[in-house]
């Protein structure tokens, strides 16, 4: 059976197609339309149909919609309560009225599609299959925890041979998301956004507010927990865009990140007294936190823990489509890997660079040409394969460079337009993190862990290295990515380091680059060494001297 899956609500727009049970395609909004997010002026931010996308994941099979056997639409309005607590007043009730719509929109975006065959899946039942089953096991326990869904902002629950059994959840407007949203917003970032921003500032301060954040936020001993009204100015000022900040926005960060890990704790640790299972899989906006990921795997009773890499809303047209299939008698397979975009053969990427006119070469051994560059400490914008399906860069639209040169954490920043306080991520073999990297799980593909940077190796890898220590690694297997097992292995022959810094391909508030011309673009306007698209390579002096 065919299922498209949709998410067009609240932000992060997607589409997502799965066929007898394997998952075919998926891809974001904004890798077509270049908005970021899906954000344009509320209130219409939240819903924005992943038109573009839609119509190429049913491409990718060679369906039209009438060759559908349902639409999976990430948000159910029958669960909204009219007024009810967190509920945001008129906006609710547009975007309520909405979602009771969306099949006509939907029907009207891909013509040929029935209306009646959009089915409503209720926002955390979506992230939980996303993650329940899309993982590699047959049984898990599952965590779901983000800013709010219909009427609550956390679901926990049990996966057992495909079915899931809901343990849990948590009525709004207690919301952990939430929280770290108004906290995100506090210190001058974008909400619903750059959480991830706030999570990196914490590792510069100290949690002198633990205490405070403990009295405002706990558990409730029953897998929910409550969030008290905080009035964030009693700690630190609100900065307002382009405002420097101070320790106490830092501390005030790490305050509440601290206390967010503790009640995830908690909460997996309910969990596990009730299910008993091995393995925790985990979705929602929270479950993006990498640095309340490894401490869960480290301090948590389970043995494993498995993060979807598509984690935020984007990854509930995943669960949807999921979902309809497995309640449609299906034999569902976990996810293949988180490359599920849009991809180029090599005859196309070429009659690209001849239509830009711009001069390249393929050589016989890219990984060895690509290897003596980052050698060399040139920064590489690399385009291979199929595009990344989440936020992270995996290796397939990603900036590449020397992790020996403590310089080129800002460089990077500076090519990307960002804070000078994020951290930029290492790539490694599988069989060689455990030697670099401990603490964390290995291996650890989806770059949604922290590990400790072992002491011996923390002078060698500057670029890599956050001020607490620690860095967001992305694991390489050797069958799956020959391509950038070869680069790390030539890279490490130059330089005896086995380690190459992986950031994402895009530069500030653009989405990742996707397609050839963006690749193209931001080589024009970034100051980037080495393009490498598919097998060919252009080099910085080479382009604007043809």
């Amino acid at each position: 059976m065919r299922f498209l899956g949709i998410n067009a609500i609240f932000h992060d727009p997607a589409a997502a197609l799965v066929v007898d049970g394997e998952v075919i395609a998926a891809a974001e909004e904004e890798r077509f339309s270049r908005r970021k997010h899906g954000k344009r002026p509320v209130p219409f931010s939240a819903w924005e149909l992943p038109e573009l996308a839609a119509a190429w994941c049913l491409e990718q099979a060679g369906l039209r919609p009438e060759d559908l056997d349902g639409v999976a639409y990430s948000y159910d309005p029958e669960l909204v309560v009219p007024g009810g607590p967190g509920q945001d007043g008129h906006w609710e009730d547009l975007r309520t009225t909405y979602a009771r719509r969306a099949p006509d929109f939907l029907a009207s975006a891909l013509p040929g599609l029935d209306a009646a065959q959009v089915r409503f899946v209720p926002h955390h039942i979506a992230h939980a299959a996303s993650a329940g089953l899309a993982a590699p096991y047959r049984e898990s326990a599952v965590l779901v925890c983000d800013g709010r869904g219909e009427a609550v902002s956390h679901l926990a629950g049990h996966y057992r041979d495909g079915e899931l059994t809901v343990l849990a959840s948590q009525a709004l407007p207690h919301s952990l998301g939430l929280m770290y949203e108004d906290l995100t917003q506090h210190l001058g970032f974008l909400r619903s956004s750059d959480e991830y921003k706030v999570m990196a500032l914490a590792s510069y301060g100290e949690p002198r507010f633990l205490r405070e954040m403990r009295e405002l936020v706990h558990p409730t001993g029953d897998g929910g927990f409550r969030v008290e009204p905080i009035d964030w100015s009693v700690y630190a000022k609100a900065l307002g865009k382009g405002e420097k900040w101070t320790a106490d926005h830092a501390d005030l960060a790490a305050s509440v990140q601290i206390r967010l890990e503790e009640v995830l704790l908690d909460l997996a640790r309910w969990l596990h007294e009730r299910t008993g299972a091995r393995c925790l899989t985990m979705a929602g906006g929270v479950a993006l936190n990498c640095v309340a990921n490894t401490r869960l795997f480290a301090e948590g009773p389970f043995e494993e823990v498995w993060v979807q890499p598509a984690a935020g809303d984007s990854g509930t047209a995943l669960g949807g489509a999921l979902h309809l299939a497995q309640a449609g008698g299906d034999p569902v397979t976990p996810m293949p890997g988180a490359d599920l975009g849009r991809s180029w053969t090599d005859e196309e990427l070429g009659a690209w660079l001849d239509v830009a006119r711009v001069p390249y070469e393929r050589p016989a051994d890219l990984a060895t040409t690509v290897a003596a560059e980052l050698a060399a400490d040139r920064v590489i914008a690399w385009f291979q394969g199929r595009a990344e399906y989440g936020p992270r860069a995996l290796g397939r639209r990603s900036l590449l460079a020397h992790p020996g040169n403590p310089r080129n954490t800002e460089r990077l920043n500076d090519v990307k337009g960002r804070e000078q306080f994020r951290p930029i991520a290492p790539m490694v073999l599988a069989e060689r993190a455990p030697m670099i990297f401990g603490r964390g799980p290995t291996p650890s593909p989806y770059m949604l862990f922290v590990h400790d940077v072992r002491p011996e190796w923390r002078d060698r890898l500057p670029a890599v290295v956050h001020v607490d220590g620690t860095a967001r690694i992305q694991t390489v297997e050797r069958g799956r990515d020959p391509l950038l097992a070869r680069l790390l292995e030539e890279f490490e022959a130059r330089t005896g380091l086995p380690v190459v810094v992986n950031t994402s391909l895009n530069t500030a508030g653009r989405p990742m680059v996707d397609d050839p011309r963006d690749a193209l673009e931001c080589f024009g306007s970034a100051p980037v060494d080495v393009l490498v698209l598919g097998p060919y390579v252009m080099r910085r002096g080479a382009v604007f001297a043809g």
